[in-house]
């Protein structure tokens, strides 16, 4: 089952006035995510992942407590990540849904604390990473970051919100300022309707 580079669920430009550029857009999804989806090709030619879905392969080659992850997982991981990512954001604004809203509350005590508490995770991600909010194996929602590749799917986790914070996702619109990106994400990019849709798939 090999991996393909899934289009843009909108326009390369779409997310301009909301503070992702068409250039940005055009190397984060059409070199960075092409290339992790050519290698992850090529790495699994052959082995025994070579026909299996991309979740399984990420849960299957993730190694708990290594330094650095294999080949195979970090490309498969990172298709993943990123194919969750485009479906994420919008081209207009979207209202959050109010089971989503209410659920936020419960969690973190109000939709602007869940906001603080993600870019927080997200600005304090050493290196690259991502930014998650997940429901975790006991049903709550929480706040997490991962380094590099690393996925809620590691950890029986399911993602509702991704955001990536490897400097080839902000650096060309926000330079070294990931905090203002992170916030703008959160503000202006964010699909609520796919996040609650996510939730009430769980």
């Amino acid at each position: 089952m090999a991996f393909e580079l899934p289009a843009l669920p909108y326009a390369h430009d779409a997310l301009s006035d909301s503070g992702m550029s068409k250039e940005t857009l055009e190397y984060h999804h059409d070199i960075h995510h092409k290339a992790y989806v050519d290698n992850g090709n090529k790495l699994i030619e052959g082995t025994e992942w070579a026909d299996k879905p991309v979740e399984e392969i990420v849960k299957g080659t993730y190694q708990s407590g290594a330094v650095a992850q294999s080949g195979i997982f970090n490309n498969a991981s990172q298709h993943w990540n990123h194919t969750q990512f485009w479906e994420m954001m919008s081209p207009k604004p979207v209202a959050m849904p109010s089971e989503l809203e209410s659920r936020l509350k419960d969690a973190f005590g109000s939709v602007e604390k869940f906001k603080e508490d993600f870019a927080a995770a997200g600005a304090g991600q050493f290196g690259s990473g991502w930014a998650w909010l997940v429901v975790d194996s006991d049903g709550t929602l929480k706040v997490t970051k991962t380094e590099n590749g690393v996925n809620p799917l590691c950890f029986g986790q399911t993602a509702l919100l991704g955001c990536d914070v490897w400097e080839h996702s902000y650096y060309i619109d926000f330079r070294n300022k990931r905090p203002a990106y992170l916030t703008n994400f959160l503000d202006k990019l964010v699909n609520w309707e796919n996040v609650a849709q996510r939730l009430s798939n769980t």
